[in-house]
């Protein structure tokens, strides 16, 4: 997992230094980025992973959580009783923790497991997408194997008419003999193209009946284990 980034948004010093003092006792703690409430709304989404929100001027609450529910990040706020929930009542995303008794090994518990949950969703979507790549490759390397056959044989007729043109050597002048030589041997390059082709095949079927093989053993170890 690369090291992610939480932003502390918050207007009390103190707050800001307790979270991120206490995160960094922690192995793998995140970098942290600062900022005041009336500052937040320059961040952008690229920059962090987590928002973390507590002791915000409580005119500036609001907006600072709107703004951070758009960037589509997870968002934490930490409230007391003194300034109520109130205003995370209005936000259903939101993951919301009371300023109690413990609340600085809870709020490093609950984020460590969003970052990691985010991480999760992040390599998967990773994963979809390769596989969607794969796929189409996939796709057009059977394409390319199906119509080999056909290929081989129109290369076949251009190669054979050509030769048969350039055997005869009063029938075609100085120009059009030159452009059937180009014929004939563009069609001997392309063949070469679907004899790689062909040899790929064989070695991907070797590939695959060895890892087969090899998956089997492995299976048959565990058993007998």
């Amino acid at each position: 997992m690369n090291q992610p980034t939480v932003v502390i948004v918050s207007d009390d010093p103190e707050f800001s230094g307790a979270v991120s003092n206490r995160w960094q006792q922690e192995r793998g703690a995140p970098e942290f980025t600062l900022v005041s409430g009336d500052l937040c709304h320059g961040l952008s989404p690229e920059t962090f992973d987590l928002a973390i929100v507590g002791n915000v001027r409580s005119e500036l609450q609001s907006s600072v959580l709107k703004m951070l529910e758009q960037s589509g990040k997870p968002v934490l706020l930490v409230y007391n009783q003194r300034s109520g929930s109130q205003s995370g009542e209005k936000h259903l995303r939101l993951l919301v923790l009371q300023q109690q008794e413990g609340w600085l090994e809870m709020l490093v518990l609950l984020a460590s497991e969003v970052l990691r949950r985010c991480d999760a969703l992040a390599r998967l979507r990773r994963a979809e997408q390769t596989n969607t790549v794969l796929e189409r490759q996939a796709a057009l390397g059977r394409y390319v194997i199906d119509m080999r056959h056909n290929l081989n044989n129109a290369l076949t007729s251009i190669l054979g008419n050509s030769e048969l043109l350039l055997l005869d050597s009063n029938l075609l002048s100085v120009q059009p003999r030159s452009q059937v030589e180009t014929i004939r041997n563009m069609a001997l390059r392309m063949n070469e193209i679907l004899q790689r082709f062909s040899s790929l095949e064989k070695e991907l079927n070797v590939a695959a009946r060895q890892s087969e093989s090899e998956a089997k053993a492995k299976s048959q170890a565990a058993a007998g284990r």
